[in-house]
């Protein structure tokens, strides 16, 4: 016997009026318009100002009137490349000490107990609390005083910048694994030793994969740090093939009379794509890597 089936029937909901719809939905979207228009603007503005051949501020207000790729071709003619590579380095060194670094302090802190434990933790938490400007004048003094005893620490050496950059970030982020690794249930470990396994085969081939989030976090929050600072390179650095991009950007507007703002735009735009690369890479990490670890015991 043939059998029919029935349309399912449809209940029309009824319509918001437009003072309910703005008061409970639409006040959200005027919102994320305007946070929307507020973190693009800057953005349009300096890839404007890259893409304009005159180069000077009053120059680039207006929007996108001039497209030209002058401004990126004439950073082939400057150290600018050296100055990537430079940063690249130091960045890369520096957060994959910082997760090697970090993640072992923490591993400590979490799984062993002895004494000053505690205290070891309180002392991390109030340093970090500290300026990192009042470490300038002692930074600059150590090293100047190592260098003489062996240059590769001493002044204008990357080296010395990364072992400067390792150290003062290695206690924010032991702080913050400390919590992440709080959360790996101790039994696991404890199973692993009844098989046989060994403190160092425990860490290395169970401990760190379950981590991974927070060493993702980790690693991104050192890199963009690193990319991004100038005083301590300011300092350290001193010969211009030596510098980072960051300093070599500021030199060429540090000055109000030849500043040449759209070689600055165009290196800011480039320099921006490596972060952002790293960032869409292990963005599926950073929000639970975040909140995990967020709970210190």
């Amino acid at each position: 016997m043939a059998t029919t089936t029935q349309a399912p029937t449809t209940i029309g909901q009824p319509k918001m009026s437009f003072g309910k719809w703005m008061r409970e939905l639409g006040w959200r979207h005027i919102v994320a318009i305007a946070m929307l228009v507020f973190a693009l603007a800057p953005i349009l503005y300096v890839i404007s100002a890259a893409l304009n051949p005159v180069g000077t501020l009053t120059g680039s207000n207006e929007l996108f009137r001039t497209v030209s790729f002058d401004n990126f071709a004439a950073l082939n003619q400057t150290r600018f490349w050296t100055w990537v590579g430079n940063t690249l380095v130091i960045a890369t060194t520096t957060a994959i000490g910082t997760v090697l670094m970090g993640a072992a302090a923490a591993f400590a802190f979490s799984r062993f107990r002895f004494k000053g434990r505690r205290a070891s933790l309180t002392a991390l938490l109030i340093i970090q609390m500290f300026p990192q400007m009042l470490a300038f004048v002692a930074v600059f003094l150590l090293l100047n005083t190592l260098g003489n005893v062996w240059p590769p620490l001493g002044i204008d050496s990357k080296l010395a910048v990364i072992c400067v950059y390792l150290g003062g970030a290695l206690g924010v982020n032991t702080f913050l694994m400390y919590g992440f690794f709080n959360t790996i249930p101790t039994e696991l470990d404890e199973a692993a030793k009844i098989d046989g396994a060994t403190h160092t085969q425990i860490y290395w081939t169970i401990i760190l994969r379950l981590v991974t989030p927070i060493l993702a976090v980790v690693a991104l929050l050192s890199f963009v740090s690193t990319f991004a600072e100038f005083i301590i390179a300011r300092i350290v650095l001193v010969s211009e093939s030596n510098w980072t991009v960051a300093v070599g950007l500021y030199s060429w507007v540090s000055s109000r009379l030849d500043a040449n703002w759209g070689q600055f735009a165009a290196g800011a735009v480039i320099t921006s794509i490596p972060v952002l690369v790293l960032f869409l890479f292990l963005q599926k990490y950073i929000v639970g890597g975040l909140t995990a670890g967020s709970v210190k015991g």
